[in-house]
């Protein structure tokens, strides 16, 4: 079951994902232990000159030797296929699944693990799996469970296999190459189902319809007659009493139509800042789901290196185009969200729900929707705690693309992961 809270909470600062890189020859502790045993029984096969001891030794060496040769072995013609979701969300688990091919004709794999190298920083920890066995000439396929934390188009390139098999003793690693790809879309919340009845348009024929001109389902009224139009919808007993030909306008019934106007404006790159503007996307991507769900026609107007509209549409192709936008919205420092209401005036037009998302508290808000003909749903303002209720997991301070991060975020902590950043930065970029 999943768990909400009113608030995002920002306790958990996940500052960087650790990598762990294993060197490509390395001994485990149990073979640093064997190897001293070695040289122990080396010193004493020398010291007393039994032949016994001598022939102890000769075996440990080649233990130590098949070990080598039979790791190295097991890595050979061994390939990797990432089997990826067509896309995932931020704070919710994705199974990352990953085949196995062993290529060689005679001999098996055992006891091999996986490990990203690249994209890592996209999840809360680095992708791992592990193969146990894969036959000659077969293929074994292994899931793992992630969660993504970061929102934009994850590029997956190199990984790493290692295996200590077959006495644990020593390891060996190989670092390879394949690109793959995968779009996160921004954290989903669940909506408060007051906030999509304010949505709806005013006028409705039914609970969620409202009729439009141009189709043929009721009466709207009569206009002039024009050349070209269908003779069958003359109005033939108003015209014969007024003398000029008049014709029948009838309506057809939609659904609403709502246009999200999402404000990713910010003046400097804070983290508070970047944190508001992270928390507008999620909202707007939280209402563009619910809101298709609910049968409602959604566009989009948004600043995405140019000024970018969709069309009030339906249905789950939509909705992936309409996350897939919000997803990979870049930084946004020289448009404001005045700018953005001047654009999505040809955009707009009559009979639509306009929903303004901005990270800015503004002065109109949920109760002057009636009077402005406008809802402006403001990141900073308290309604947005109780109108948007996200999984307690996720930090808005870091769910932006690593290359929007401010840079006074990505000081990490002593240790391992300190070490990572380097790699997983050059890798990201």
């Amino acid at each position: 079951m999943k768990m909400f809270n009113r608030k995002p909470t920002h306790r958990r600062f996940n500052f960087s994902t650790p990598i762990r890189r294993k060197p490509s020859i390395d001994f485990s502790f149990g073979g640093l232990i064997f190897c001293c045993m070695s040289l122990f029984m080396l010193l004493a096969a020398v010291n007393g000159q039994v032949n016994l001891l001598f022939g102890v030794v000769g075996l440990m060496f080649g233990v130590l030797i098949v070990s080598f040769s039979i790791s190295r072995m097991v890595l050979r013609k061994v390939q990797i296929r990432r089997l990826l979701p067509e896309h995932a969300v931020v704070g919710e688990p994705v199974t990352l699944s990953y085949e196995f091919i062993n290529e060689k004709r005679f001999w098996p794999s055992l006891s091999v693990s996986f490990a990203e190298m690249e994209g890592s920083e996209g999840f809360v920890r680095q992708p791992a799996a592990y193969m146990l066995h894969a036959a000659a000439g077969m293929t074994s396929t292994v899931p793992t469970e992630v969660i993504p934390k970061r929102r934009g188009l994850l590029v997956l390139e190199h990984y790493q296999i290692s295996t200590s098999f077959p006495f644990g003793f020593i390891k060996r690693a190989s670092i390879r190459a394949e690109r793959d790809t995968m779009i996160i879309y921004p954290a989903i919340g669940r909506v408060d189902p007051k906030l999509l009845s304010l949505c709806r348009a005013a006028d409705k024929t039914g609970p969620t319809m409202r009729p439009r001109r141009g189709g043929t389902d009721e009466f709207y009224g009569v206009k002039e007659y024009r050349t070209g139009e269908n003779p069958r919808w003359i109005y033939w007993r108003r015209s014969a009493r007024t003398g000029v030909l008049v014709s029948k306008e009838m309506t057809q019934v939609s659904p609403p139509r709502l246009a999200l106007l999402v404000d990713t404006f910010q003046k400097s790159q804070s983290a508070a800042a970047n944190a508001e503007v992270e928390k507008s996307i999620a909202m707007a991507a939280s209402l563009a789901s619910h809101a298709l769900e609910a049968g409602l026609l959604v566009g989009l107007m948004v600043w995405n290196g140019q000024w970018t509209g969709i069309q009030p549409q339906r249905g789950k192709r939509h909705r992936r185009d309409l996350l897939a936008v919000l997803a990979r919205l870049p930084l946004n420092l020289d448009h404001d969200a005045q700018a953005l209401l001047d654009a999505s005036r040809d955009v707009l037009k009559s009979g639509m729900t306009a929903v303004l998302f901005t990270p800015r508290d503004m002065q109109m808000g949920l109760t002057d929707h009636e009077r402005g003909g406008m809802i402006v749903l403001s990141a900073a303002g308290e309604q947005s705690s109780r109108w948007f209720t996200f999984q307690q997991d996720i930090d808005f301070f870091h769910c932006m693309p690593l290359d929007q991060e401010p840079t006074v975020l990505r000081g990490r902590p002593a240790g391992r992961a300190k070490r990572a950043v380097p790699q997983e930065t050059a890798a990201t970029r």
